[in-house]
């Protein structure tokens, strides 16, 4: 039976028309990393990172393996759940940290990648909440009729900077891509609602100092390791939360809908016990909520993109059930998104 609840973007046809996900897509590398890998190469143990993170591996892209690659893959198979061409592609929009090169940007480097010639193409970041923003600018173009088809990736090499020598971050986080494609399916509700928020004041917790015009690259600055991400653990875990429980609390609220109605919560797979304190405070039962961080540990704005690939072809989310994806990142960024499947 489908769910009766005020969707806010489509009620009326001069708002625009609705925007449904049609096909999801995932690519990560084959090399994995397991926690006795790591316990080689920094002072750490399996039971240190389970008991504080959950991720018992993670996938590392290979050295001529770019972000852009990952994307490229992933979007393939996106592409072909949704039973599009290259062709049909009217836009593509990457959501990356780990952009291949300052400039040109990715989504041009994944554009020429699948063949599709020509269609504008261009980056967004936002960190970990990459995709979900890039979901909202996606919807845009779909609900204003400006494309039919929008491709829209979350795609990261975060290994390219990890500092293998700071256990307190290299056990966290890994590569990886995930895709969607979005477009209108008539008599279909789609995304109900996305939403987006930063604090620019704590951009201090989680950040990569080095390399931008604030700090260009030198000798001293790759010496000093300004070139590695750096991250305030404790503040991080603390600000996660609370953002992520509003802007998922404020999504619901604007959909009319409770907690309970919602079959897969798909949180941002950054650390297990932030994903246990959001379902918790929600009021979500574990098995609404979808974790696969074990597997692939951090991957940034590659993270609820591969979850919600995962999560589709296992069968868990099935044609007209309601999903939560909610995310936090540096920035500080966050975001979260109700949409009918």
């Amino acid at each position: 039976m489908r769910a009766k609840f005020k969707n806010p973007r489509a009620q009326h046809d001069f708002i625009g028309r609705a925007c449904s996900i049609t096909g999801v897509g995932s690519y990560v590398p084959e090399k994995i990393l397991t926690n006795a890998d790591l316990e080689k190469i920094v002072e750490t143990s399996d039971e240190w990172i389970t008991t504080r993170t959950g991720i018992k591996e993670r996938r590392i892209a290979a050295a001529d393996e770019a972000t852009s690659d990952l994307a490229a893959k992933a979007a393939l198979r996106a592409m072909a759940m949704a039973g599009v061409t290259a062709e049909q592609i009217d836009l593509i929009v990457v959501a990356s940290i780990t952009p291949d090169m300052p400039f040109p940007n990715t989504a041009c480097l994944v554009q020429q990648k699948i063949g599709a010639r020509r269609v504008p193409a261009f980056d967004i970041e936002a960190a970990c909440s990459g995709f979900i923003y890039a979901l909202e600018v996606g919807q845009n173009f779909i609900m204003s009729r400006s494309c039919d088809t929008v491709l829209v990736i979350g795609a990261e090499k975060l290994s390219s900077i990890t500092n293998w020598k700071d256990r307190n971050t290299c056990v966290l986080f890994g590569d990886g891509a995930g895709a969607a494609v979005l477009q209108h399916r008539p008599d279909a509700h789609g995304l109900l609602t996305t939403v987006l928020g930063a604090d620019g004041n704590k951009a201090g917790l989680l950040s990569m100092p080095g390399g931008g015009s604030a700090c260009p690259a030198t000798a001293k600055t790759v010496a000093d390791g300004l070139h590695f991400l750096r991250m305030d653990g404790k503040e991080t875990f603390k600000n996660a939360v609370q953002a992520m429980c509003s802007a998922a609390n404020e999504a619901l609220q604007r959909c009319e809908l409770e907690i309970r109605q919602i079959k897969c919560i798909i949180p941002h797979q950054a650390n297990r016990r932030i994903v246990d304190a959001v379902g918790e405070r929600l009021g979500a039962t574990p098995e609404q909520v979808f974790v696969n961080l074990h597997k692939y540990g951090n991957t940034s704005a590659a993270s609820v993109a591969i979850a919600l690939d995962e999560a589709v072809h296992s069968g868990k989310i099935q044609r007209g059930d309601l999903i939560l994806i909610v995310a936090f990142g540096a920035g500080l960024t966050w975001g979260a998104a109700v949409i009918e499947w």
